[in-house]
């Protein structure tokens, strides 16, 4: 059973380019986390795409949000930023990164809301707006991630 999770762990490492005593950038992932939610508070704010988001989700004006929703929404992010450092693995090429992120972005976050968004009847600019953010941020990851080792 032991030889078989040091298998599993060696390929990981395999796949991911961790080689022995390499681990991932704990602190980039934490600066990508906080960036991603700096550029959601950007993107959503009445001076980008916040006017447009409301109107495309019916109109109805958002209350302030809560320190809850705050705190969720960060976790959210570090959760992302972690789990996209860990599928590009230890000191990513700036180009790899760049390349992955727009490909975790648009190829999977984004066009999975717009399965969704199909079937909820949502409309292709809110798909534009909210597709847009999740490509913008994981790009963003892979700028940090690549740059950062």
């Amino acid at each position: 059973m032991l030889a078989r999770g040091a298998r599993a762990i060696n390929l990981f490492r395999h796949i991911n380019n961790i080689g022995e005593g390499e681990t991932m950038n704990y602190l980039a992932i934490l600066v990508a986390a906080v960036s991603s939610f700096m550029l959601g508070g950007l993107w959503y704010s009445p001076k980008l795409f916040g006017e447009a988001w409301n109107r495309e989700n019916g109109g109805v004006k958002q209350e302030r949000a809560s320190g809850q929703v705050f705190g969720t929404a960060f976790a959210f992010s570090l959760i992302g930023a972690f789990c996209f450092a860990y599928w590009l693995g230890a000191a990513p090429a700036l180009d790899k990164a760049l390349q992955a992120g727009f490909s975790a972005g648009f190829g999977i976050a984004a066009t999975s809301f717009g399965i969704n968004y199909q079937f909820a009847q949502r409309s292709f600019k809110l798909w534009l707006i909210d597709g847009g953010y999740h490509t913008a941020q994981f790009l963003l990851f892979g700028l940090i991630l690549g740059l950062w080792h």
